[in-house]
């Protein structure tokens, strides 16, 4: 459970205060608090409200690493795909993809064929200990025939056959980085969403000893004391170090605009698929060159998602967006690839965007993106008290924080407790084998809920399930089809706000549950959620006007007015109706 008490955090001296809310922070606090550390947390918008809401939401086990012979950093990704798995089944499942080849070279079935058995090789403890529905089996590849008849659709010019690997796919990465956040909470750390670190504590001039931080919904400013302060904000990292005085450590990086886009579903099945693109493109740093970038596109939710384009950045993270222009390039790029569909901006439900570091380089339109993260100790800066992490994939958060946790307690002399984390559920993680859960759950409410209703609860909530159903406005037995969708989106918007610190509309709808994250879920159930949210919170009319509309302002296509418009017919009824309860 998450309740929002800013109070928590005065008071005492926390071991550790983590500053971003995101996959990184997330899942630092976590490791820490499984450490006995004690921890404070301060995101300056809603968790995983950014970056780490981007994603293709692959947890992939690293092949991609063969071209640049980083067998560690592959092994890293094999385990901690497994590891991901393990602790949160409810939200991480295998995932198919087949690859197409092409020639005898570079992209040749036979090349390919060599990288699968490197890749079992690398993963050959991959399903120890783990249930048979997550289970990652051996890489093949087929005939130019057989790849024909899995994906007839597909262009058959040059085609020699197709890779097939299974690699995994997070349901929801926002719930997955919350579940850390709920996790930690239960450990005993005290987090808070909308709240900007402002300065930095001092003593003695370059030692600091905690954060300033203004709650952004109260207007409150707090100071927050701690042995060490931990910058986990990504994009605004450089921003972090303005307040020390200091320049940025990593000049050699730069930011670059990603994001990934959720359209209508395409003709491939449950394959996720690699499709090349027909711009040249070279990593500096790979061994073995491709000379193009695979494009994927994958099945989520009931759509596909494409991804991922990198554009260069640079300018304030706080001020920054993706234009239709770019999105529209993007749907060219890949139509021009994969000839079997014309994508064009009124198939695109969603768009997935955030900034990631990437190198600087000579031509300020090549991107060249960072592999490694970096743990910056300020001491390097002469300022004692502040260490800076940079991530550069959502899938080896946890193992990340583990290595900033060994260098916290290194840098204390002490020795670090073992924590186990690779092994401890998640909050809702208690699910193992999953779909033995899955198909209980269905069973058991197969009376009252559509398999669908169902199946979209244990997937976002996992063992916690049963909780949202005790928000229900009516009681179980008393639901029908015709109110099912409105009433369970009630229930999660209760949920999301007693129990996980949702704060204004967009919370709800983006990343406490999966309404809107894959594409509009219709006016009705938007609705429903900000008459809730308002009751809930008491919002006055306009408030809720103002909440309606930045909710449809994130959705492809709905513009302002249409916002405006929806928002204030809604907002006026409400107060309507208010007006008329009072007169009686």
């Amino acid at each position: 459970m998450l309740k929002r008490n800013p109070e928590l955090l005065t008071g005492q001296t926390f071991d550790l205060v983590i500053v971003g809310g995101g996959v990184y922070g997330a899942a630092l606090a976590w490791e820490a608090t499984l450490s006995g550390l004690s921890v404070a947390l301060l995101e300056m918008n809603d968790f995983c409200s950014a970056t780490s809401a981007n994603s293709l939401k692959t947890i992939h086990g690293g092949l991609r690493y063969l071209q640049h012979a980083d067998f560690k950093r592959m092994r890293e990704s094999i385990k901690e795909r497994t590891t991901l798995m393990r602790i949160a089944p409810h939200l991480v499942h295998t995932l198919p993809i087949l690859v197409p080849t092409y020639g005898h070279g570079m992209k040749s079935r036979e090349l390919m064929t060599m990288a699968l058995l490197a890749n079992d090789i690398l993963s050959f403890d991959r399903n120890q200990g783990m249930p048979a529905d997550k289970h990652i089996p051996n890489g093949y590849t087929i005939s130019k025939q057989e790849c024909l008849r899995r994906l007839p659709q597909f262009p058959p010019q040059g085609l020699t056959g197709a890779a097939i690997f299974t690699d995994a796919q997070v349901y929801n990465s926002e719930r997955l980085v919350l579940n850390f956040l709920l996790s930690a909470a239960q450990k005993g750390a005290a987090l808070l969403n909308y709240a900007r670190v402002t300065d930095f504590l001092r003593e003695g001039g370059n030692k600091v000893v905690g954060v300033q931080a203004v709650d952004q919904l109260t207007g409150d400013t707090y100071e927050i004391r701690s042995k060490l302060v931990i910058n986990t904000v990504g994009p605004w990292s450089d921003m972090m170090l303005e307040l020390l005085g200091k320049r940025p450590p990593a000049t050699d990086m730069r930011l670059t605009k990603s994001f990934n886009v959720v359209v209508r579903p395409l003709l491939f099945g449950e394959y996720a698929v690699g499709i090349n693109a027909p711009k040249r493109f070279q990593d500096a740093d790979a061994l073995i060159k491709r000379g193009s970038r695979l494009l994927f596109a994958a099945p989520w939710r009931g759509h596909s998602m494409i991804g991922t384009e990198y554009l260069p950045f640079d300018g304030d993270p706080d001020d920054w967006q993706v234009t239709p222009e770019e999105i529209q390039n993007f749907l060219d790029d890949f139509n021009a690839a994969y000839g079997a569909e014309k994508l064009t901006l009124e198939d695109v439900t969603f768009v997935q965007a955030g900034l990631l570091p990437a190198k600087r380089s000579e031509d300020p339109q090549d991107v060249q993106m960072v592999k490694h993260y970096h743990i910056f100790d300020h001491r390097e800066d002469h300022v004692d008290g502040v260490v800076s992490v940079v991530g550069v994939k959502y899938t080896t958060a946890r193992q990340v924080a583990g290595a900033v946790m060994d260098y916290v307690f290194d840098r204390w002399g002490r020795h670090r407790p073992q924590t186990n984390s690779h092994k401890t559920p998640l909050v809702g993680g208690n699910t193992q084998p999953f779909e033995t859960f899955l198909t209980d759950a269905v069973k058991r409410h197969a009376a009252n809920l559509s398999e669908g209703a169902v199946r979209s609860l244990v997937y976002n909530y996992g063992s916690q399930y049963a909780s949202v159903l005790n928000y229900l406005p009516t009681p179980l037995e008393d639901l029908r089809p015709e109110t099912e969708a409105l009433a369970l989106a009630e229930a999660q918007t209760l949920y999301g706000v007693h129990e996980e610190m949702a704060q204004h509309l967009s919370d709800i709808i983006f990343r406490r549950t999966e309404l809107g994250s894959a594409g509009h879920p219709g006016v009705p159930v938007v609705e429903r959620c900000a008459q809730t949210m308002a009751q809930a919170l008491g919002w006055q009319p306009a408030r809720m006007q103002k909440e309606i509309e930045d909710v449809y302002g994130n959705f492809p296509g709905s513009g302002h007015d249409e916002g405006h418009a929806a928002a204030e017919q809604l907002a006026a009824s409400v107060s309507e109706v208010g007006s008329q309860t009072t007169e009686v």
